[in-house]
């Protein structure tokens, strides 16, 4: 199982350089791990592995106590819906090959997101942690935007992706709620866990985690209300359609609904949900169906209906009926498959699916008409093949179903037989859309069409992968048992041998036979009365449009949105903050009102030190307030930045203040890179009055937050977890300084979280900078050399070189060297004392900062030529690294090494691999202070020159034009005072 999870994980990173290599073949290579997976479940369900109770088996213990393990399990169940996602992979794969014709780039992209959907779907039916599956439900549900929107330069596309995204996204997201729900109030966190919980009936809140749950599985699966957004997503190319919305991703509702079925079925709210919404949702897409012009959304449709019909009876929930299902789902991925496949063979070779332009395909193409025929009429079930077998068992379970009594039983009966009705006339309509010669207004038969006469050869690679569904179809329509053998390892293991019971296509004349005969009939005389049936069809949808209910909703919540951004952000930064801190002082102080917390007190104190900081603090603050100077007001406000750090200081905590410092320098030098191309002073001045209620709000907030933080520190009930963070830190991170222990190690997932969000910002800024231009630059090796009489590297021939300051120069390359040493220093002191990666980042980062200050953005490419970008990534994966190798060796992620280097003449040294997740954060403060120097300072550098040199040339220019036009005045004179003579 493993195994074949890695094989598809190493097939979706290799995909882009297959396919960018090699081309279309490449699809041949990439489904090799689909289709080796599918012969392995293939091997365990035919040796029965899985019987009594058997799975295989995998756990990984990692944050048990938020019920976070990588638990993985494959029963009966999950290798049969494996079958599925594997094996039409793979031949949908091997359809890619023949189907596309676009670029490599684009197809590369392609490639790497179909096998990664793959992945995530074999994830998703192998995960017992049920926190896990929905990890990979919603990685589908990314995959599934990113496919549809293929062809991204149409509006469509891009239409149609946004919206399944959405749908599928919000029922994700109440399904989400539904398992937290479900789990703590069961204290059950995996399926094999919560199918042995007897006390489920009595669970509290029960009917509401069930109907979130629910909105989930139907909302992937397509059902009612949730089904329009399955239509629209036939923008998608057609290898998209086959594999995501006819045998993959909507099966994700259904096995969910099959998973659970035998245990919350007992609960009155799971038939009540599912079974009407499934029954109206095959009524609806059948009804639907027999309206459409284009062939995919006539499958579209037959695909939202028979989703429907399977989930109506695998919510029974009892072995008739979810052998009935599964034998459904298989019966559904095997001819819906095909059919869409055969659809997109259609459109390659004629370039429409109009079934108006599509006449006489059938007498061009008898081979493509044959291997239509058999999955559609698998689909409308007629015998010998698997629907019919699927449709028997499924009326037969009806009919006998002990959970359903009366009336419920022959409502769901009554309307399974007119959805199949509907299913047999779309099935012709298919047929007859696609294959057969039209006639005209008048009655006149049109012969073949244009687009059919002008159809080129199908490729093998076109109609092989359909064919082989096909044949399956056939076989297992013929020899039933095989599926049956593999659905029984499943049901017997949840209820018992005794009650074994098979699929077979032969039950004798019964009633559901009858019932088959009648579906058949009634079915073909609705499509051979299609324009009787068509009076009936509105034109406008009597319940009205999902879609359009839809964009309504989009509407109405933007409108929403607009008005109320309009009424609260005004444009003016002053009215936004004024609102923000007036919440913030409001709401907290109106709550410790409320509250009945009295024990309050507070320390002013410890010593005198701490009230010198405080008052330097609060005179730098109110000077700032006063000042119209700018970069006078960032030296005062980084002063309040130094008071704290000294705070921190006393406090006992050299790490914060150490950065603190740091960091409090780094933004006074960037603020100073951006204000000094604006004014240095502020020309506006605020109205008195605005400045006086300003002036008591900045109080208000401040006494606020001074009593919140108060009542917060009183309000301690248990001891605080900092009280351990040291004996953590030493026994878990083997370092001395918790601090950075607990960045690197106890912590490493936040840091981790924000040091990508820290790459993501750098880039985002030096976009907005660079605009449409590249902000690249070449790498090379950094140097430090004395150039002629200069003492930095850079050479004198620009002029800025030439103005510069010899102390500057001097005492820049003196503290240079010495601060990256400092910076190496803190960097692998850090983890016992003082300092880390971090700290070092940023001293590396002011001996860079001091460079640029020193020479300009010549001595920054001197000082470190190498891109700001390659440095961040080095960085991030470094880190990434450090985080997935644990894996390896069967650790959870960011497990701590550790060991002892003998050095001579210096003893042991510690090795935490710590260092190593320290040295991507240290490179990606590096990385990031050079993108902010390249972007705020050289960027803006180059722009100014250029600007002055094209001052100088317009100056130049004009100086020409006016010599020219004093000289040509000049001869003009001459030569008239010449004729005078």
């Amino acid at each position: 199982m493993i195994a074949v999870l890695s094989a598809l994980i190493l097939a979706t990173v290799l995909a882009p350089f297959l396919i960018y290599y090699l081309g279309r073949p490449a699809f041949g290579i990439l489904a090799i791990a689909p289709g080796a997976g599918f012969f392995w479940v293939l091997s365990q369900l035919t040796n029965s592995t899985f019987n009594d109770g058997n799975s295989l088996q995998y756990n990984l213990k990692w944050m048990p106590d938020a019920n976070l393990n990588i638990t993985l399990r494959m029963d009966g169940l999950s290798a049969l819906f494996s079958l599925i996602i594997l094996g039409m992979g793979a031949l949908v794969l091997l359809y890619c090959w023949g189907y596309f014709d676009q670029t490599r780039r684009r197809l590369a992209m392609f490639g790497a997101q179909m096998t990664a959907f793959a992945t995530a779907m074999f994830g998703l039916v192998v995960s017992d942690n049920i926190l896990m599956m929905y990890v990979f439900w919603e990685i589908t549900s990314l995959l599934s935007f990113l496919l549809v929107s293929y062809y991204g330069e149409r509006a469509s596309s891009r239409r149609a992706a946004q919206q399944a995204l959405m749908i599928t996204t919000l029922g994700g997201l109440a399904m989400l709620m539904g398992i937290i729900l479900l789990g703590r109030q069961t204290g059950q966190w995996t399926f094999s866990a919560l199918a042995d919980f007897e006390q489920i009936t009595q669970t509290p809140y029960i009917t509401i985690a069930i109907v979130l749950i629910l909105a989930g599985a139907i909302s992937k699966s397509a059902i009612a209300p949730a089904h329009f957004w399955l239509p629209g997503a036939m923008a998608a190319p057609t290898p998209v359609s086959a594999y995501l919305h006819s045998a993959a991703m909507v099966k994700a509702g259904i096995y969910l609904v099959t998973r659970l079925a035998p245990e919350l079925h007992e609960v009155a709210t799971w038939h009540l949900v599912l079974i009407p919404l499934g029954l109206f949702t095959m009524l609806l897409g059948g009804w639907m169906a027999l309206k459409q012009r284009d062939l995919k959304l006539i499958l579209a449709y037959g695909t939202v209906s028979q989703l429907g019909f399977i989930t109506s009876i695998v919510a029974i929930g009892s072995r008739e009926a979810l052998q009935a299902g599964l034998a459904l789902t298989f019966a559904h991925s095997l001819f819906k498959a095909a059919l869409f496949m055969i659809v997109g063979a259609i459109d390659h070779a004629s370039g429409t699916r109009d079934i108006a332009k599509l006449s006489g395909l059938g007498r061009a193409k008898p081979g493509l008409y044959l291997l239509a025929i058999i999955p559609a009429l698998s689909m409308a079930g007629i015998p010998p093949l698997l629907g019919f077998v699927a449709k028997e068992a499924t009326l037969e379970a009806i009919l006998h179903e002990s959970l359903l009594v009366g009336m419920p039983r022959n409502m769901l009966l009554v309307g399974v037989v007119v959805g199949s009705m509907l299913t047999m006339a779309y099935a012709l309509r298919f047929l007859w859309g696609a294959f057969a010669v039209k006639k005209d207004k008048d009655g006149e038969r049109l012969g073949t069409s244009e687009a059919v006469e002008n159809m080129h050869a199908l490729a093998p690679l076109l109609w092989i992968p359909p064919a082989i569904l096909t044949a399956l179809t056939i076989f297992l329509g013929l020899q039933p048992n095989p599926l049956s053998l593999g659905i029984n390892q499943h049901l017997d293991n949840l209820f018992g041998h005794h009650e074994h019971t098979h699929l077979a296509l032969w039950h004798g004349i019964t009633i559901p036979l009858g019932l088959s005969l009648l579906i058949v009939v009634v079915g073909f005389i609705v499509h051979w009365q299609r324009n009787v049936v068509a009076k009936w069809q509105f034109q406008y949808p009597a319940l009205g449009s999902a879609d359009a209910a839809y964009d309504s909703v989009l509407q109405a919540l933007r409108t929403l949105s607009l008005r109320t951004t309009a009424s609260t952000q005004r444009g003016s930064l002053q009215m936004n903050m004024s609102i923000i801190f007036g919440t913030l002082m409001i709401l907290p102080v109106i709550m410790l009102i409320r509250g009945d917390l009295t024990n309050v007190h507070m320390e002013v104190a410890e010593n005198p030190w701490q009230i010198v900081a405080a008052v330097i603090i609060m005179v730098a603050a109110i000077a700032a307030t006063v000042t119209d100077n700018r970069l006078s007001g960032v030296i005062i406000v980084g002063v309040t930045g130094y008071g704290l750090s000294f705070i921190f200081a006393l406090h006992g905590a050299p790490d914060l203040a150490l950065t603190q410092l740091l960091v409090e320098t780094i933004i006074m030098v960037l603020f100073m890179l951006v204000l000094r191309r604006m004014p240095a002073n502020t020309d506006w001045k605020q109205d008195p009055k605005v400045s006086r209620l300003r002036a008591w709000l900045a109080v208000g907030v401040g006494l606020s937050v001074t009593l919140v933080g108060m009542f917060s520190i009183n309000a301690r009930r248990s001891e605080s977890i900092s009280t351990f963070m040291p004996e953590l830190a030493k026994e878990i991170g083997h370092g001395a300084n918790t601090v950075n222990v607990l960045l690197v190690d106890l912590r490493a997932w936040d840091t981790f979280g924000e040091i990508t969000v820290l790459v993501i910002a750098a880039t985002g800024i030096a976009s907005l900078i660079y605009r449409t231009q590249s902000f690249t630059r070449s790498s090379r090796r950094p140097t430090l050399r004395v150039t002629g009489r200069r003492w930095l590297a850079a050479g004198a021939e620009s002029e800025q070189a030439l103005n510069r300051s010899l102390m500057v120069d001097v005492t820049t390359r003196l503290l240079f060297p010495s601060m990256i040493a400092l910076s190496l220093y803190f960097y692998f002191s850090g983890h016992n004392a003082p300092g880390g990666g971090f700290a070092g980042g940023l001293v590396a980062a002011l001996a860079l900062i001091l460079r640029y200050l020193a020479g300009g953005r010549a001595e920054l490419d001197e000082a470190l030529p190498i891109d700001g970008g390659r440095t961040m990534g080095t960085g991030l994966l470094i880190s990434i690294a450090s985080v997935v190798v644990p894996f390896a060796f069967g650790h959870p992620p960011l497990t701590t090494g550790y060991t002892k280097l003998p050095v001579p003449l210096v003893g042991d040294v510690s090795l935490p691999s710590a260092l190593v997740f320290d040295a991507g954060v240290y490179l990606i403060v590096v990385g990031l202070t050079l993108y902010i120097l390249n972007s705020l300072g050289a960027k803006l550098d180059e722009e100014e020159d250029m600007r002055k040199q094209r001052a100088r040339d317009r100056a130049r220019s004009l100086a020409r034009r006016q010599r020219n036009r004093a000289t040509a005045q000049s001869a003009s004179r001459t030569m008239t005072s010449g004729k005078e003579k």
